[in-house]
């Protein structure tokens, strides 16, 4: 059965997981390696079928793996259905199972494989990858490298099988890989096909159930892309005032960044916080409050007992927009951390804290791949050749909630990692994760808890921007989130 990206199930999977649950299917004797393959080949078929791609030119692409056989199945039933289709196979020497099951059946169904990929390439309209799977691991060679780079010159359509050839299922990295249309994944949803460089490359992501389910353990990677109802925003009462509905102090804005808590303020403002204050650098109040009335705002030269006060105050603390890594920034730093209350940090404080590492239990760390090389010491490479290993290693060596941000934002808390694939391109410009910080402070000060809020904040801010995007992905700014925020807040 097919299920589209917003039927996928919500539980994520590593390869050895799913290669794991498939030996113990076939070792229950409930189906055998070919039976799976040729539901695999069937559901492509289908899907196929489905996108109305049955009267195009179509060039399969096989490997010589698992992946390759459920290529085979599908091109033997794209011929049995009489369609234009060709096949292009990379073969070895001593062929596994799988595919000597599937490559008779093809050629018993009158195949024949092509000699040349590249002339196909220039005759095809629909290609079918299967040439690479779950295997996949570090850099591709040839001759699966050089057909990567002769497909994605040509402007067709493209249905990856399981897995868009030369990315890491487990990591979502690739560097070198299908550029997909459709991605129909096999058997369960593989964690690494819905963050990082995957996400430029599965395209549309189908999930086909092969008959693992039962077969499968219990994961603790979770796609969120889909909750707001059960992420546990209680509802308001009747008789709420201001200072029962959350008050949050924004600390940020060294000298000449005063735009940065101000769009942080207002988001908590659009998020629900009943009261927000922002501790800024005192020539800031215009900026702050101009056409933004229902912000408070108290001048800091000098960390003083006022500004103890202001922090004391609050229910939630958001200290890094705009702060700085100056000794104003630093000094206010410190005194948000002699603080008992929640935190999160973003942008500069995270700078600050990569410099004067600590560990705690209270906050909520925003960092996106930059910040988080420089918290782990590492590349920003590294980071995003592997985004589950970095975000462990954050949430162990800081504590908290970490969000790691970026294509596929991961929210981890030590026990389950929340993956949400939401947002799009238009993010990609300033003010965006202070938007961010915002909703995740203002759905704290409201009474929910670290990881909810901030699993909550990341689908609100992301599914804010796939409404804004209507309007134009390039040019988008962060501010065009706040006219969206309000309505999803309302759903959690």
């Amino acid at each position: 059965m097919l299920f589209s990206d917003g039927q996928l199930p919500s539980a994520l999977y590593t390869a050895q997981m799913i290669r794991d649950a498939e030996a113990r299917l076939i070792a229950s004797g409930e189906a055998n390696l070919c039976q799976l393959i040729d539901s695999a080949g069937q559901s492509a078929f289908e899907l196929l079928q489905r996108e109305g791609k049955l009267n195009s030119k179509i060039l399969v692409l096989a490997g010589y793996g698992n992946n390759g056989a459920d290529a085979y199945i599908c091109a033997t039933l794209l011929l049995e259905s009489g369609c234009d289709v060709g096949l292009y196979a990379v073969e070895r020497p001593e062929p596994g199972e799988g595919i000597s099951y599937a490559k008779a059946a093809f050629l018993a169904a009158g195949g024949h494989q092509l000699s040349d990929y590249e002339e196909a390439l220039k005759e095809a309209e629909v290609v079918v990858d299967g040439l690479l799977g779950t295997g996949v691991k570090g850099e591709l060679r040839d001759p699966f490298a050089e057909m990567i780079v002769a497909l994605n010159r040509y402007s067709l359509w493209i249905l990856s099988l399981d897995v868009p050839s030369g990315i890491d299922v487990d990591t979502g990295a690739g560097l070198l890989a299908v550029k997909a249309d459709v991605t129909l994944t096999f058997g369960a949803p593989k964690q690494g096909l819905i963050t990082g460089k995957a996400r430029d490359c599965v395209g549309r992501l189908w999930f086909a159930d092969i008959g693992l389910q039962e077969y499968l353990p219990e994961s603790k990677v979770l796609n969120i892309a889909h909750r707001l109802t059960d992420l546990g925003l209680r509802a308001r009462a009747q008789n709420s005032h201001k200072g029962a509905c959350g008050k949050v102090t924004v600390i940020g804005g060294d000298i000449g960044m005063a735009g940065a808590p101000r769009l942080a303020a207002e988001s908590c403002l659009r998020a629900g916080a009943g009261l927000v204050a922002v501790i800024s650098r005192p020539e800031h109040l215009a900026v702050v409050n101009s056409g933004r009335p229902e912000i408070m705002f108290w001048g800091c030269e000098l960390v003083d007992m006022e500004v103890y006060q202001r922090l004391g105050w609050a229910d939630i603390l958001l200290i890094g927009p705009g702060l700085g890594k100056h000794d104003w920034g630093y000094n206010l730093l410190k005194a948000t951390g002699l603080s008992d209350k929640p935190c999160v940090m973003d942008a500069d404080a995270l700078n600050l804290l990569a410099l004067e590492p600590s560990r705690q239990s209270n906050w909520v760390l925003t960092p996106h791949s930059g910040e988080a090389a420089r918290l782990l010491g590492i590349s920003i490479a590294e980071v995003e050749a592997d985004r589950f290993a970095a975000v462990y290693a954050l949430q162990a060596k800081y504590g908290g909630v970490v969000v790691l941000k970026g294509a596929g934002t991961l929210i981890y808390d030590g026990k389950v990692c929340h993956v949400a694939p939401v947002g799009n391109p238009g993010l990609a410009s300033g003010g965006s994760g202070d938007v961010l910080g915002g909703i995740i402070a203002a759905l704290m000060a409201q009474g929910m808890p670290k990881m909810e809020a901030a699993s909550a904040g990341v689908v609100v801010h992301g599914a804010a921007a796939d409404l804004a995007v209507k309007d134009g992905e390039r040019g988008m700014l962060a501010c065009d989130l706040f006219a969206h925020i309000r309505a999803l807040v309302d759903k959690i």
